[in-house]
């Protein structure tokens, strides 16, 4: 697709629309026609008859009177298709439905019947047509207490808010926003796309999540929880929980993104821990007043990494069985980090004229129980 088209997409300012139109243009597709339901139907139309691709997310899903789901789901896409008929346009069109369309209640026969339009379309016009079909979608910028529990979830937790879980056991199909823009933009740069053939060409949103409501409460509650003690979740590489942190994190209140600290002070600086991690370890700040040596210290098992990001320091290592010192001179000017290496007792003195500042990871959080750290002049 030439960047320089014009792309239609009507619903613009729902939840997949915001994130759709703001990936496109970091994507260099700065030729948005952005429509919305209020917009003038005249405006519709012009852009029907420019466009080089649609995507129509526009529809209905709570209404107040059952009969809107006709109207704004297969009413506003025959629209759309008549307007792009009446242009000659045979530019393909995206259909975002969703799973609901296998289910027999107005919701879902609505977007069965706009499904069904777009193929009609396809076979009259030859313009390429897509369908996809999306189970539950989350992520940022979706509407709390309206259509997505994970929405409202977050949305409350964030807020120290009661979570209502009604069945526990109730098992969730889920997409990510992330995940469903890139499907989006496969069928748009023609990539290959995931299909079920076995009567239309429906295409799916890849990879889908399946959670229980029960476990989905407690991820979220635990996300809520963890902030206020530091802890840093664990988050593999395309995980759910991955997928979900950011979404937590996304519907906190912006006054609250900051987080007090507990910094330990005395005469010589302070330590202060910001980030801890069963599977990931602690991450402090260490300042230390001119002429202070900190540490002293070895461990059996536990590993550290020293970064100086300002000031001047000396890091000292010393094999707790042998003599020799190995020494590394270290300054905020020229960052280098410096491992702590287990049986290794080692210290750090602030060499300079100003306050050291040391950014620490320790492989494990601190435990007073279990503290392994031993006491030993370097």
């Amino acid at each position: 697709m030439d960047k320089q088209s014009l792309i239609l997409i009507t619903g613009a300012g729902g939840f997949v629309g915001k994130n759709l139109t703001a990936i496109l243009r970091q994507a260099g597709y700065e030729n948005l026609a952005l429509f919305e339901a209020n917009d003038p139907p005249e405006a519709l139309a012009e852009y029907a008859r420019q466009a080089a691709f649609v995507f129509h997310l526009a529809g209905v899903n709570r209404p107040k009177d059952p009969g809107e789901f006709y109207t704004g789901n297969q009413g506003s896409a025959d629209l759309l298709l008549q307007l792009l008929e009446q242009a000659g346009s045979a530019a393909p069109v995206l259909l975002t439905s969703s799973v609901q369309a296998e289910l027999d209640n107005d919701y879902g026969k609505s977007k069965l019947a706009a499904e069904q339009a777009v193929f009609a379309h396809g076979r009259r016009t030859g313009a390429p047509v897509y369908v996809f079909r999306m189970e539950g979608v989350f992520g940022k910028w979706c509407r709390p207490n309206y259509n997505s529990v994970v929405a409202t979830f977050c949305h409350n937790a964030a807020r120290g808010l009661p979570l209502a879980v009604r069945d526990a056991a109730f098992e969730l199909p889920l997409v990510y926003i992330d995940d469903v823009v890139a499907c989006l933009l496969d069928a748009l740069e023609g990539r290959p796309l995931l299909q079920d053939r076995s009567m239309e060409p429906i295409c799916r949103i890849h990879p889908v999540h399946r959670v229980t409501l029960g476990r989905l409460a407690e991820l979220i509650e635990g996300f809520a929880a963890g902030r206020k003690g530091l802890a840093a979740p664990y988050l593999a590489a395309d995980s759910f929980e991955k997928k979900l942190y950011a979404t937590f994190l996304s519907y906190l209140p912006p006054e609250d993104a900051a987080c007090p600290l507990a910094m330990h002070t005395d005469a010589r600086g302070s330590f202060t821990e910001f980030l801890r991690s069963p599977e990931r370890g602690q991450m402090s700040v260490n300042l230390a007043k001119p002429g202070v040596v900190k540490g002293n210290h070895w461990h059996h098992t536990k590993s550290e990494k020293f970064l100086v990001v300002s000031g001047e320091a000396v890091i000292r290592l010393r094999r707790i069985d042998e003599e020799t010192v190995h020494t590394f001179r270290v300054s905020g000017e020229k960052l280098e980090v410096v491992d702590m290496l287990p049986g290794y007792t080692h210290n750090i003195e602030n060499v300079g004229q100003s306050d050291l500042v040391t950014l620490m990871w320790a492989s494990e959080p601190f435990d007073p129980a279990h503290p392994d750290t031993y006491p030993l002049p370097v």
